[in-house]
This record gives structure tokens, C-alpha cells and sequence, in this order.
């Protein structure tokens, strides 16, 4: 395995930009080839076999671009695809639930843990199981929140439609007394101030991305597999999609200021 090799991390669309720029942050060294799967987001109301074979699908093409590892920077595809690609996969996989639920369990001081996400994250009970693995003992109320993500997609971050619609989900975690809430879902973290200032400064905002690029860092590392070469700058950073490259484009710039030099738009039925 080239240690030089980039790291592929992919996501339904811009939502798993928040990993990618953890990574970067924590791995300025690294090469990155992303994968955003506009034409066919979101995971988070598709069925398990739909999410697995996409979640193939991008394997395949992330493989074609020679890549040392893989984050599954989905929610939802690392609850309903992670177990079967990691055993089909030569290089290794990572989602993004371990490493927030180990964040949580440590986090919390009164065992009632919230976790907000799509509709699949939350009816898989990953995160659940996850944690209570870790201590029984917690409590935990999972919460859909299936609009979150078109709301991000669309830009809408400080909107009184965001606001609304945040605050009647937030309401049955407020009613729980939870003192710590994952953000399940790759998009949350892109109105992390808005569901900061509806929970309040005493509620421990869990982050998974950052959590992830840690995890990530630890395996390279153990795997003798982190970057000692030079990239060139043009080409350290690629992003594809599946549709709507300027799109994305315009979007990824705003959270990853002169990063995102060009997106490409590929068929990943293809593959």
C-alpha cells in the first residue's frame, strides 16, 4: 500500500464536507478525494439494500482513484453499510458512529444522551446499541430530524424556517432533561449555532467529524500508512458528484475557503 496514496471519504452530499475539513485540519498533509452523491441524496429516507448499493457503487469508483483508506462520512450509510463493506473491502473503512458515540458516553454527566439524525440513523438504533455497549446504564432518545438536511443543502443556516423547524424537533430532547446531544447526521454540524443556542450552553454538542479525523489519524498512524511526500496543490484536494457540480462547488467554497479548486461530475451507476 502507498502511503502517499489520497484518502477517499464520501457522503450523500455536501453534509461530509464537516469531515473532510477535519481532516484536513488535523492532516494537513494528507491528499483527499471526495464523493458527494447529489443526484440520489438523501440516504436518510432510502431502504437499507438502496444505501448498501450505493455505498458499493462509490467503493468501487474510490477504489479506481488508488486510495489507502475510506471514511464513510454518512451517518446513515456507516449504520446501514459499514459492517458489509468493511469485510469486502481490502483497504480499511471507517464510519463516523463509533467514534461520536464514544464522544458522548465520555461527555455526559447525567446519562441521558440525545442523538439527532435521519430517519434510518435513528430506526437503526446503531448509536443506541453503540453507546449502551460502552455503559449500560445511559439513556438515550433518538430523534429524527429529516428535514435538516435540505434545509443545509439549500444554504439555509441562520433562517427563521430553520428555527422553527429546529426547535419543534429539539423539544422532546429539552423535555428529556439530555445533557448531551450527537449530531448524527454529517449536515448538523453546518447549523451547530443554531441548535446551540435552542438547547442552551449547558447541553454538550458532540461532533462527530472531528472525532472521526482522530480515529482516522490513530489508524494511519498504526498502519504505517501516513503520508511522507509532498502533493502538488493543484492536486491534493479532488472533489467529484454525481450531479450538479457548480453547485457543489459554490456550496464546498463556503466552508472550505480555496479548497475547492474544481468539481467533477461522474455516472456512478457505472460503477
Amino acid at each position: 500500500m502507498d502511503r502517499n496514496a489520497p484518502i477517499g471519504v464520501f457522503d450523500s452530499g455536501v453534509g461530509g464536507l464537516t469531515v473532510a475539513r477535519e481532516i484536513m485540519r488535523r492532516m494537513p498533509g494528507e491528499r483527499i478525494v471526495y464523493f458527494g452523491d447529489t443526484a440520489r441524496l438523501p440516504y436518510g429516507s432510502k431502504s437499507q439494500d438502496t444505501v448498501l448499493r450505493y455505498s458499493r457503487q462509490i467503493i468501487r469508483f474510490l477504489m479506481t482513484r488508488q486510495v489507502k483508506a475510506i471514511v464513510i462520512a454518512c451517518n446513515t450509510a456507516s449504520a446501514y453499510a459499514l459492517k458489509t463493506v468493511e469485510q469486502e473491502t481490502e483497504i480499511p473503512v471507517i464510519g463516523v458512529i463509533r467514534a461520536g458515540a464514544r464522544t458522548a458516553v465520555q461527555a455526559t454527566r447525567n446519562g441521558k444522551i440525545g442523538v439527532i439524525g435521519t430517519e434510518a440513523t435513528i430506526n437503526s438504533g446503531l448509536y443506541t446499541d453503540t453507546m449502551k455497549e460502552m455503559r449500560p446504564d445511559i439513556q438515550v432518545t433518538g430523534k429524527a430530524c429529516p428535514l435538516f438536511v435540505p434545509l443545509v443543502e439549500e444554504g439555509l443556516f441562520h433562517d427563521s424556517v430553520t428555527d422553527e423547524i429546529a426547535s419543534r424537533y429539539l423539544a422532546e430532547l429539552k423535555s428529556r432533561f439530555v445533557d448531551t446531544v450527537v449530531l448524527g447526521c454529517t449536515h448538523y454540524p453546518l447549523i451547530r449555532s443554531t441548535l446551540r443556542r435552542l438547547m442552551g450552553e449547558d447541553v454538550t454538542l458532540v461532533n462527530p467529524a472531528y472525532e472521526t479525523a482522530a480515529e482516522l489519524e490513530e489508524l494511519l498512524e498504526r498502519k504505517g500508512l501516513t503520508c511522507t511526500g509532498e502533493a502538488d496543490p493543484e492536486e491534493k484536494y479532488r472533489f467529484y458528484v454525481s450531479d450538479l457540480a457548480e453547485k457543489f462547488t459554490a456550496f464546498a467554497t463556503s466552508i472550505l475557503p480555496d479548497q475547492v479548486k474544481e468539481t467533477k461530475k461522474i455516472n456512478i451507476e457505472e460503477y
